[in-house]
């Protein structure tokens, strides 16, 4: 039986557990990477009763992780695409996180797909076919129509009711679906960091990782140029878009996918994930997806990125003019630049087997696990929504050869996150439903304290300081960029960046 301690993450923690990772020198699991992939391998092996270490050169969530489109999705673009063995996994994966995970970080949202004037008959058909599989799935999937309703044929008066903003010139209605929308994709990596924590593993933000190898790796501590040499019995390369560079004879063609920020007032109060279809590409849409803190995000765009690889990829023009022009072949009145809070994009870490010379939309993203000579396992590709079972697969193919005797199962399809709880509980937690979204049952935790931490940090933002001190005492945030980049997402808007910083390093100064 494990004994579960502490889930606070914070700098007097990551002090006290490179000491003992100094001395120790030795582990059973070396986990290389702090992205969502990362985390939940982690997870995985402490609560498999193994010692762990993560270790992670920038911050939690820091890479691909970050970036998504916020949704869970049930495999809706592999099914029509022919790829049923992902689709299948994508919508099993959905309902662990909505039932059991993370409820309070996953909901069902509403996704639209309304049957504009250009649109042909053709092209209806095969949205509603690919509804209707999604129906199918989640049937196979055993998740019930509690939690994601039956997809329908809806009226163009219902549509506007959704989507406010939408031409209603020649519409001929469209149909409805329903599938699962995080939070925020960050907090979700966070919560599983914690929740490994939690079960007993070192989860070492700003340390990074240099000859690495299949029994161990030599580590950096970023902050003080510290290293120590850890040996390990597992060591997993989670490092996503960075892989190649850790491992040897890791080849990534990494794919961009960019969004635009909006605030909500240029969509008159979206309520559901608006699809458009990308003009000639039969498969593709553009979709514009109500978000936190009163924004949209417009996205996304699958665009090969050659070259060296960027800590923080930025859109291109030519991608903000693309997903620009399409959703205004929707909306009455169209959104131009000016209208931009921000924009973001990530690297999708596909793995480069040589056969595709086409565009990356076309390259499968079922993860990878390879083994490389010396031992080391390497995790790439797959999506947000299947973290959990790459990581099982990962540490699965790793222990298998590896001298660890333990064989016990993977256990994450049951354990629920830090602030998880059931509908009943959630619904019942003493605190306001902001809160309840983003910390689940710990909320009635991060509020307290005197009543002046939970207004706003300042004018048009809905943070509180109270969120700020959370993020440095709990989850792990050292510096201002964690806690405005990764743990509040402030930072996706320059504009909000400057109202918060004052605030941010008040929380520091504070703790």
């Amino acid at each position: 039986m494990i004994s579960l301690g502490n889930a606070a993450l914070n700098a007097a923690r990551r002090t006290r557990e490179l000491e003992w990772l100094s001395t120790a020198g030795k582990v059973d699991v070396l986990v290389i990477g702090g992205g969502v992939t990362g985390a939940g391998v982690a997870l995985d092996a402490a609560a498999r009763g193994l010692t762990v270490a993560l270790v992670e050169k920038h911050d939690l969530a820091f890479g691909t992780s970050r970036w998504s489109s916020k949704l869970v999705h049930g495999g809706l673009r592999y099914l029509a695409s022919g790829h049923v063995g992902i689709a299948y996994e994508s919508a099993v994966e959905r309902g662990i996180l909505m039932k059991t995970t993370a409820p309070h970080l996953v909901h069902p949202v509403p996704q639209l797909a309304p049957w504009l004037p250009q649109a042909k008959a053709s092209e209806a058909a095969l949205v509603r076919g690919a509804f209707l599989g999604g129906d199918v799935l989640r049937t196979f999937a055993r998740t019930s129509g509690d939690y994601l309703p039956r997809s329908r044929r809806v009226g163009a008066a219902e549509i506007l009711r959704y989507a406010p903003t939408l031409r209603p010139e020649g519409m001929r209605g469209g149909f409805l679906t329903w599938d699962g929308q995080l939070y925020d994709d960050a907090r979700l990596v966070i919560a599983i960091a914690r929740t490994a924590a939690q079960y007993g593993a070192r989860v070492l933000t700003r340390v990074a990782a240099t000859e690495v190898t299949g029994q161990g790796a030599v580590l950096v501590d970023q902050l003080t140029g510290q290293r120590l040499q850890v040996d390990a019995s597992v060591v997993i390369n989670a490092a996503g878009i960075w892989a190649g560079q850790v491992a040897e004879g890791i080849k990534l063609r990494p794919s961009r996918g960019t969004h635009l920020v909006f605030p909500q007032s240029a969509f008159g109060g979206l309520s559901a994930v608006l699809t458009v279809p990308v003009p000639g590409q039969l498969r593709r849409v553009v979709m514009a997806i109500p978000a936190p803190d009163d924004r949209v995000y417009v996205g996304l765009t699958d665009e090969d990125a050659p070259g060296p690889v960027s800590d923080v990829p930025r859109a291109t023009d030519a991608e903000i003019d693309f997903l620009l022009d399409t959703i205004n072949r929707a909306v009455q009145v169209p959104l131009t630049r000016a209208d931009l809070l921000g924009t973001y994009a990530g690297l999708r870490p596909l793995l480069d087997t040589g056969h595709h010379t086409g565009k990356t939309a076309d390259i499968s993203r079922r993860h990878a696990v390879i083994t490389g000579p010396d031992g080391l396992v390497t995790i790439v590709g797959g999506k947000l929504t299947t973290y959990r079972r790459m990581a099982q697969d990962a540490l699965d193919t790793a222990l298998a050869q590896s001298t660890l005797s333990t064989r016990r199962p993977c256990l994450t399809h049951r354990i629920p996150l830090v602030g998880a709880a059931d509908r009943v509980r959630l619904a019942a937690v003493a605190a306001p439903t902001r809160f309840v979204r983003r910390y689940g049952v710990e909320a009635p935790q991060v509020i307290d304290g005197p009543a002046s931490w939970l207004e706003p940090i300042a004018p048009g933002l809905r943070t509180t300081f109270a969120e700020l001190l959370f993020a440095v005492r709990h989850e792990g945030a050292l510096d201002a960029d964690d806690v405005l980049d990764r743990r509040t997402r402030i930072g996706l808007s320059a504009a909000d960046r400057e109202l918060a910083l004052p605030a941010v390093r008040e929380a520091f100064a504070t703790v």
